[in-house]
């Protein structure tokens, strides 16, 4: 009888990075219908720039250095949703063109294509224009074409008053495309969990550190959970495989770490929100943490302290 010699793993599943990224495509549905619902068909218009330019910058990079193409994964098509949920619905189209080139190849393809980033390319790409591009970046429009602030802003500058809580979690307020519908995140969380794409342990620990941590700073948890970012960083960007911890340990404190940051730039800072440098920092200790969570081996000898 011949054997087949191979190296691990012996055993594998029958998920792929496309069936994968197949899967949160699926879950950001709820909340690409919901942010055409309220902010119209510019928002579609928003997602299938970033989409398109996020697939064309990584067929191109790859063509030019001659690598294989990888863009049947659908990481790309992820990429550009998720970067487009991050931008208010007046962003113009050739700054949604450039956060796509700096997600994709200065922080994806720069390091070594999809598994080696060391950050959330999405993230990175709206810090970037962020602080590039501020005025455009905080031009909230709500459904009806007016100017207005983000119910973050209004709760922290004591401009007015906060939307009622059932605006917040339909998605009746300011902000970016991806980050106003609570209702749809849930939506997309439950269906990530049911199929076992993503663990609830990062987005749970996040937002209840962020609601708990609120609290015993005297702010109102439920503005902080449902009027900016959160659900939408703790859903979606917070569990990029990639760039978090991969034990269950590890995840605890990373959603710990995550939920401390954005209170403290939320409530001390010059910012209203907080989300993105939060997963952006904690990103950057992430293997940190997975060495120091890391379990130890069954039986695996102690280390003997050398005699001085």
């Amino acid at each position: 009888m011949k054997l087949t010699v191979s190296s691990a793993p012996h055993i594998t599943g029958k998920d792929t990075t496309a069936s994968l990224m197949r899967d949160v495509i699926i879950a950001t549905v709820p909340a690409i219908v919901a942010s055409v619902l309220f902010f119209g068909i510019r928002a579609l218009t928003l997602i299938s720039v970033t989409v398109g330019a996020c697939l064309v910058f990584e067929l191109l990079w790859e063509k030019i250095m001659k690598k294989p193409i990888t863009t049947g994964d659908l990481s790309a098509v992820v990429t550009g949703i998720l970067l487009a949920f991050n931008f208010p619905a007046s962003l113009p189209l050739p700054m949604a063109i450039l956060g796509a080139a700096i997600a994709i190849i200065v922080v994806k393809q720069l390091f070594g294509g999809i598994g080696f980033n060391f950050a959330n390319p999405a993230i990175v790409a709206r810090i970037v224009l962020g602080l590039s591009f501020t005025s455009y970046m905080t031009d909230w429009i709500f459904p009806d074409a007016t100017a207005t602030a983000t119910p973050l802003a209004l709760y922290a500058n004591g401009t007015g008053t906060a939307p009622e809580i059932i605006d917040m979690f339909i998605g009746r307020t300011g902000g970016t495309l991806g980050e106003t519908s609570a209702l749809a995140l849930i939506i997309g969380f439950v269906y990530l969990v049911a199929k076992k794409v993503i663990s609830p342990i990062i987005p749970v620990t996040y937002v209840a550190t962020v609601a708990i941590f609120a609290m015993l700073l005297g702010v109102d948890p439920v503005v902080y959970v449902l009027g900016g970012g959160l659900l939408l960083g703790a859903i979606f960007m917070a569990t990029d495989y990639v760039t978090s911890p991969y034990t269950k340990k590890g995840k605890i404190i990373f959603g710990i770490g995550l939920g401390i940051i954005t209170v403290m730039i939320r409530r001390f800072g010059t910012m209203t929100e907080g989300v993105s440098y939060a997963i952006l920092l904690m990103n950057l200790v992430v293997p940190y943490i997975n060495k120091l969570s890391r379990q130890k081996p069954l039986g695996a000898p102690k280390k003997v302290k050398e005699a001085k």
